[in-house]
C-alpha cells in the first residue's frame, strides 16, 4: 500500500515516517484492498499537552475511512488511529461477506 506522510508546520523524522508505515502494513491483515494512505500530522500551538493530531484517510473500493485523534505524542495518536481503523475495516469486511 503506498503511504503518503505530510507533517504540517514541522519536519518529521525518518523513524516517525517509518514508525506509521509499519504500523499501516499491519491493516492489510484485516483487509486487503486498501489502495494508499494519507497520514496528516499537526502541532496545534495551544498551551495543552495534548497538541498533537494525527489524521489517517485510508482509501479503499467504495469509499474512504477517515480518523481523526488528538494526543501528547504522534505515536500514540498513531495507535489510536490504527485500533480504531481496524475496527471500521473489520465491520465492514463483515457487511461486505453479509451482501455475497
Amino acid at each position: 500500500m503506498k503511504v503518503n506522510v505530510q507533517s504540517v508546520n514541522f519536519n518529521a523524522d525518518q523513524k516517525l515516517i517509518d514508525f506509521i508505515q509499519n504500523r499501516l502494513d499491519k491493516l492489510e491483515h484485516f483487509y486487503d484492498k486498501i489502495i494508499y494512505a494519507d497520514v496528516f500530522l499537526k502541532v496545534q500551538k495551544t498551551s495543552e499537552k495534548e497538541n498533537k493530531i494525527t489524521e489517517i484517510l485510508l482509501s479503499i473500493p467504495g469509499g474512504d475511512v477517515i480518523v481523526k485523534k488528538k494526543c501528547k505524542k504522534f505515536e500514540e495518536c498513531v495507535d489510536e488511529s490504527i485500533s480504531a481503523l481496524q475496527r471500521q475495516l473489520i465491520k465492514k469486511k463483515e457487511k461486505m461477506s453479509a451482501h455475497v
